[in-house]
């Protein structure tokens, strides 16, 4: 018998086996899913990695007033038209030289350390705090330096329909942010009579006690 010869076995070739279609799917399925896998991984990665977003700020509650303060601040008119009206015509007032010192607030200089340039001052650089439309005057809020500190200052100053300004009086606040009601700057300017020269009081308790004597006005 004669062998066949080695050319017809190279160049002779088996038929290939067909995979079945259900096969095929499956594997495509099977890389489908491992793709996806990758992404999904690739965002978790970056989510992670990316920084974490601030809290949204919470919106701030309006702090109550109180109701006796409701009453204190009646009749006195603290929004920004009215205090940017304001803050236009005292300047104006006082760059032109249509201004006067009261003695009321001569003497609150003398007796807590400021000086006249000292209101000035507050009345250049300082800002229109508060309205008071029924007695035309306007709360003026600054400061001053004293011996290199630099101390609060309040000023009230009463306007005229001509353009002048009478600088009623000036003081040192105890509560710097505080507006001053109504009632309490009646009180203060009580005692803004030309003719009051002094106060004096009547002998109190002993050094510690709380005085019992009431002011008395003398010419």
């Amino acid at each position: 018998m004669t062998k066949p010869s080695s050319k017809t076995r190279r160049g002779s070739s088996a038929p290939t086996e067909q995979r079945p279609a259900s096969l095929q799917a499956s594997l495509q399925t099977g890389t489908d899913l491992l793709a996806l896998r990758a992404q999904l991984s690739r965002a978790e990665k970056a989510a992670r990695r990316a920084p974490t977003p601030p809290p949204a700020p919470r919106p701030a509650r309006p702090t109550p007033i109180n109701p006796q303060r409701e009453i204190e601040l009646a009749g006195i008119a603290t929004d920004d038209f009215s205090l940017s009206r304001a803050h236009a015509r005292l300047r104006d007032a006082v760059y032109d030289g249509r201004y006067h010192v009261c003695p009321h607030a001569i003497g609150h200089a003398r007796a807590e350390g400021f000086l006249e340039h000292d209101i000035m001052n507050v009345l250049l650089s300082g800002r229109v705090r508060a309205v008071y439309p029924d007695d035309q005057r306007w709360l003026v809020c600054g400061a001053f330096e004293a011996c290199g500190i630099s101390l609060p200052l309040h000023v009230v100053v009463q306007h005229y329909r001509d353009g002048h300004v009478d600088i009623v009086t000036a003081f040192v606040p105890k509560h710097p942010y505080h507006i001053i009601s109504r009632a309490r700057l009646a009180v203060m300017l009580r005692y803004d009579d030309e003719r009051i020269r002094v106060r004096t009081a009547q002998a109190g308790n002993r050094v510690g006690y709380r005085s019992k004597g009431k002011w008395k006005k003398s010419a």
